[in-house]
């Protein structure tokens, strides 16, 4: 790959999933897709109604977070959002795993948990991406839940939630990218703020990008904030 003639913008999803986000705000990234031709806008499910009207003239795509920040739900709930979500509009859905499954070694529930949600996508043609929440796992655990992924059949593993104590770090991305192979996408969030740190990310092994700091780093800048 040349490093040099990276095309940021289409590997950007243009994130806005905090709590207090209003409409506007929401119709502001929107707005800002649009212009900088990202790849996504990813949301909370509610606003996937607006965000699929807001883009419905443009190329980019709508994206829907599921059991969004902590996992922890019920696996039919996160099966019933998905298909709410599919419905409303969403292109993409990026659902997290229920960590304390992964934790507790019960595998049968862990691997259920991610099925009923591929289940769903897959039904309606839907990429999926599974969010691994890196800063929680061991090496060993983000290895095991990245070969899970991949032996079912999801579209990529995403690093983090941009919620917990961590975000995306070039050792993690290289190492899902070493499990999982050619097969799936990799997508690193949380902290991926400049250009500098998106170019990292992407020689690890990125092939997607979750940040709210998407129009910095297609323009060079340093965004700061603190964040997803």
């Amino acid at each position: 790959m040349n490093y040099e003639s990276i095309n940021y913008a289409k590997y950007i999803d243009h994130t806005l999933l905090k709590m207090d986000a209003t409409e506007a705000d929401i119709k502001a990234i929107c707005k800002q897709a649009i212009e900088y031709n990202f790849f996504s806008v990813c949301v909370n499910s509610c606003y996937v109604p607006l965000v699929s009207k807001e883009l419905a003239s443009s190329n980019v795509k709508t994206c829907s977070v599921i059991g969004f920040p902590l996992g922890a739900c019920l696996t039919s709930v996160k099966a019933f959002e998905t298909k709410a979500a599919i419905e409303a509009g969403a292109d993409e859905i990026d659902m997290v795993i229920n960590v304390g499954f992964l934790k507790s070694k019960n595998m049968d529930k862990f691997i259920d948990d991610i099925r009923q949600v591929k289940v769903v996508t897959a039904g309606a043609g839907v990429l999926l991406k599974v969010i691994l929440e890196t800063c929680l796992l061991s090496k060993d655990e983000i290895k095991k839940a990245s070969e899970i992924c991949r032996d079912l059949d999801v579209e990529f593993v995403k690093t983090s939630t941009g919620f917990s104590s961590g975000g995306a770090t070039v050792e993690d991305v290289a190492l899902m990218r070493e499990t999982v192979g050619n097969k799936l996408g990799v997508k690193a969030s949380g902290g991926v703020r400049d250009t500098a740190t998106a170019l990292a990310m992407i020689k690890a092994g990125a092939t997607r990008l979750g940040s709210s700091s998407g129009v910095a780093i297609v323009s060079g800048e340093k965004d700061n904030h603190n964040g997803y």
